[in-house]
């Protein structure tokens, strides 16, 4: 192999210039031939003034490479800054978000020597999707979006994947008994598609059992594919557990880009102490080889790196007395890893890398449109008088029906509080108010204008409406919590 591969870098924040020397100094070392381009960007660029922590020219490299290695991003609390991360994500389509999750033991100390997993997230949509309202004085609002083509594609991912790969079983987690429509969307595509892998063992659980899983016994999982942020807290917590979120790497993978990169943040704690352990940002850039077709040098690197923490030469995090021979600073680990080079651990398995780890292209299935039709529509309602009581709004919005809507229900934080609320219930001043036709026929987009023209005129503030509709008869919206 004598082109080298272009590849766009961003150092980062905190402790990102520490580890990504020390892992660029191990990968070339190890004969790998890139082409490299650097970048800014992060907390000096939201310092001068960019909401989002990208210039232009960032843009452009990526654009031209394709492939992003980058250290981790200190995002600035509040201020309307938004995370650099999602923004790469959306931006380039990487939805698909790869951890592997291993043990080291007993080199790295875990209560759970046996964990080999991989969790496939969802990257793009979910609640990360950042749309996000502050509607009354007591009320704020995330949108949690999912999408037919979002969750095909990631959960086929994770198939893909674990054919690939040779492993066995993938697991879905969802809180569908809750979120049935969102939720609920992402496990019946799950159950469709495991169809077609019959040879993989497919199971579905609810996170939060789930997750007690995991943490208890996470030798019985092998894939795992699962919503944007079920899959972010779990991909810590099972990092962790393994033996170090210091140690694990992930990548972001979509059609036409990939971004490599540690899981852990930018500590800045300790930045500049030249003590951060540069392995998942390490294990990140094997897989960055893998990806790039570089897999003997992934090889190598990996298998280097692994009997480095047989030989007990480790950074102060994962340090224990009795295990650990050496604690070694940054660049220390890194010369390690380097004089390692063509080596194989003897005890932990080693590694063999030769083909695609990650699927090249994901093909989603067409599907027919379902018929849609606007049956009503939930008016949110700001309102803080008469003792917030639901009586007197519902009697304020019967009077504002017409044209076939009537008023039907009244919630407060997705609890119904008229008609036939109880007593008890605690209401804020955010009220949903659903206004639907009562003989399920369609309801034209001038009644709705109709509707809030009326609503307005009984002087009452409207915020937002969503519209009500069916498809193919089924309803399209949830009930009311107790309607």
């Amino acid at each position: 192999m004598t082109n080298r591969t272009p590849i766009t870098v961003a150092y980062g924040d905190g402790i990102g210039p520490e580890i990504m020397s020390a892992a660029l100094f191990i990968l070339r070392e190890a004969g790998a031939l890139l082409d490299i381009e650097t970048i800014q960007i992060g907390e000096k660029l939201y310092r001068a003034g960019s909401s989002s922590g990208i210039d232009s020219g960032a843009w452009e490299s990526l654009r031209r490479t394709r492939v992003l290695f980058k250290g981790p991003i200190t995002t600035p609390q509040g201020g309307g800054y938004k995370s650099i991360n999602v923004t790469l994500r959306k931006a380039l389509g990487l939805y698909a978000n790869v951890r592997p999750c291993v043990s080291y033991f007993p080199f790295v100390a875990t209560k759970h020597p046996l964990v080999d997993l991989v969790i496939v997230r969802e990257n793009e949509e979910d609640l990360y999707a950042g749309i996000e309202h502050r509607q009354t004085q007591e009320v704020y609002q995330t949108l949690k979006l999912v999408s037919r083509p979002g969750s095909e594609r990631v959960i086929r991912y994770a198939f893909e994947y674990a054919r690939l790969n040779g492993r066995s079983k993938v697991t879905c987690f969802t809180k569908d008994n809750i979120m049935k429509l969102t939720d609920g969307l992402f496990h019946q595509t799950f159950d469709e598609i495991a169809t077609e892998y019959p040879e993989i063992e497919s199971e579905h659980l609810i996170i939060d059992i789930g997750m007690a899983r995991v943490a208890d016994s996470p030798e019985f999982y092998d894939v795992i594919v699962t919503p944007n942020l079920y899959g972010d807290i779990m991909s810590d917590v099972a990092a962790q557990i393994a033996g170090s979120v210091g140690l694990a790497g992930s990548a972001n993978v979509g059609e036409g880009a990939a971004m490599f990169e540690a899981i852990h943040g930018s500590a800045p704690d300790i930045a500049g102490k030249g003590i951060a352990n540069p392995s998942g940002l390490l294990l990140a850039g094997i897989m960055m080889l893998n990806h790039i077709g570089q897999h003997d040098v992934a090889e190598r690197v990996h298998n280097a790196w692994l009997r480095t923490l047989e030989d007990g030469i480790h950074t102060g995090d994962i340090y224990k007395v009795g295990t650990s021979q050496v604690r070694a600073s940054s660049m220390d680990f890194a010369h390690a890893v380097i004089e390692r080079l063509g080596q194989a651990p003897a005890r932990l398995h080693p590694v063999a890398y030769g083909r695609t780890e990650n699927p090249a292209h994901i093909a989603l299935k067409e599907r027919p449109p379902a018929k849609k039709a606007l049956v009503g529509v939930d008016v949110f309602i700001d309102w803080d008088e008469a003792g917030r009581d639901p009586t007197v709004l519902g009697e304020l919005l019967r009077t504002c029906g017409g044209d076939g809507l009537d008023l039907i229900m009244i919630t407060n934080r997705g609890q119904k509080v008229w008609p036939e609320g109880q007593p008890e219930t605690f209401c804020t001043d955010h009220w949903r108010c659903r206004f639907q036709r009562t003989d399920g026929g369609a309801v034209p987009h001038a009644a709705l204008v109709a509707l809030l023209g009326r609503i307005a005129d009984a002087g009452l503030d409207f915020i937002k409406t969503e519209g009500l509709y069916t498809f193919n008869g089924q309803p399209g919206f949830s009930l009311g919590q107790g309607q």
